[in-house]
């Protein structure tokens, strides 16, 4: 998909607008699994989530194409959204957002506090993306997907630090909610000459990847009913799907309630504070914890963005 020299020029691209993100190896984390625990810190962007990087590489190109005249229109359950928002006002583009009806509140109004336009559509990610490809066509933008070499680029930027700077990790735990950032973790890691075991982490709720890694094709699901809004996806990406299933060891699944947990052990013993989609690789290590002894483990902290209301709802009322 790419190379290490276009991956690093990528890198020096998106640290234009943001300096690296830090990576620390968190002693109540290692004193809690018996492993080295290193945690790369994506909630400190800008955006406050990983996907900022991607936006920025894909917008930049679009720009010096002049390939998005009247601007740009993608759907996004949030850090999607808010990545190509942050990055539109950056370049000049206009930028317009479908999110699904009953969207996280907090998300929509960093979206719009970017400079975006939203438009509320449908029951899930899947349908406001349907909506956002019929707007394209009707108003003559240019759609920006959620999975694109460009993003995949982008996003890769984080594990290209993290192993850079944490050296040989045993096993990288990465969330997949349309697979961009575990698509680049992989990429990275190969192109880095480096034998990092690869674990997807999905929802049990919207666990349609899962079901399509064990089934060899595309396995689509009725639905993606999890408060991890970040991994809520019913249709995965044929291509993010050949990626995974060349480069990860497996997929593992993890309930609401292992992710809310996940949550709390984040600001108990790193004082940082996780969305679900962000806690969701600590809670599948904390699941296989006996099977990661002494090891050295990365996770991604991809995202810091849960609204206050849901925070309460579901990671402090559920204690």
């Amino acid at each position: 998909m790419f190379s290490l020299d276009e991956l690093r020029q990528a890198q020096r691209r998106a640290h234009a607008a943001f300096p690296a993100t830090p990576q620390y190896a968190w002693p109540l984390l290692a004193e809690r699994v018996g492993a080295e625990v290193w945690v790369k810190h994506e909630n400190h962007t800008p955006t406050g989530a990983f996907k900022v990087r991607g936006g920025l590489i894909h917008l930049e190109r679009l720009v010096s194409e002049r390939a998005a005249p009247n601007g740009i229109i993608s759907a996004t359950r949030g850090n999607h959204g808010q990545s190509l928002a942050y990055a539109g006002r950056r370049f000049g583009v206009p930028v317009t957002i479908v999110v699904p009806e009953g969207n996280s509140v907090e998300k929509n109004a960093a979206m719009h506090a970017f400079g975006a336009r939203l438009i509320e559509h449908g029951a899930d990610f899947d349908a406001a993306r349907i909506e956002a490809q019929r707007l394209a066509v009707t108003e003559g933008l240019r759609f920006a997907p959620s999975f694109h070499r460009d993003l995949v680029l982008g996003v890769a930027g984080w594990a290209l630090e993290l192993f850079e700077a944490a050296g040989a990790l045993d096993v990288l735990y990465v969330p997949i909610g349309l697979g961009s950032s575990i698509c680049g973790a992989i990429l990275t890691r190969d192109l880095l000459g480096l034998n990092t075991e690869i674990v997807g982490v999905q929802s049990a709720a919207a666990d349609a990847y899962a079901r399509s890694f064990a089934a060899g094709h595309v396995v689509e699901t009725a639905s993606a009913d999890t408060r991890a809004d970040g991994l809520a996806v019913r249709i995965p990406d044929p291509e993010a799907l050949a990626i995974i299933r060349r480069g990860a060891a497996r997929i593992v699944t993890v309930s609401d309630d292992e992710v809310a947990e996940a949550i709390r052990i984040y600001w108990t013993d790193t004082h940082n504070l996780a969305e679900g989609a962000g806690a969701a690789a600590l809670a599948a290590l904390l699941k296989e914890r006996d099977g990661v002894a002494g090891r050295r483990v990365g996770l991604p902290l991809s995202g810091g963005n849960i609204d206050l209301a849901l925070f309460r709802d579901w990671v402090l009322a559920a204690r």
